[in-house]
């Protein structure tokens, strides 16, 4: 892939029901309860969505071309059930649709057996020096 494929066609290799999947412990810092005063040590919805992004980002992380990342666009996630600490959460991530520079995914969290959070992301691909440049980093 030439240097110019790669600029307009990022994600020409990504493919629909392409998966990826993170494995976390539920600490106490991955907790509200760890975050906010007075809350309950249950894991926390935006540690829930971070690990949502993680399993969507490694789902195609192979796929894009070199000096290529992807980020986040949109999260549309419902946090269905508490999980306490100690317990393990696995976050999946499977690509929906490919638009552009877009990835589409369906995710999801269990904890165990019981699902404890679905939804869909979005991600789009962009070129990490460039991106730099722009914003300054």
């Amino acid at each position: 892939m030439t240097e110019s494929t790669a600029r307009a066609e990022p994600l020409k290799a990504v493919r629909v029901g392409m998966t990826g999947s993170l494995q976390e412990t539920v600490t106490f810092e991955l907790t509200v309860g760890g975050h906010v005063a007075g809350m309950p040590p249950v894991y926390g919805t935006p540690m829930m969505i971070m690990a949502m992004e993680k399993a969507s980002g490694l789902a195609i992380a192979g796929c894009l071309p070199p000096g290529w990342v992807t980020v986040g666009a949109e999260v549309d996630i419902r946090h269905l059930a508490p999980t306490l600490l100690g317990r393990t959460v696995i976050a999946t991530a499977t690509v929906l649709e490919v638009e552009g520079r877009s990835v589409l995914f369906a995710v999801e969290a269990r904890d165990g057996e019981r699902k404890i959070g679905e939804g869909r992301h979005r991600r789009g691909a962009v070129n990490l020096e460039r991106f730099a440049k722009r914003y300054g980093f």
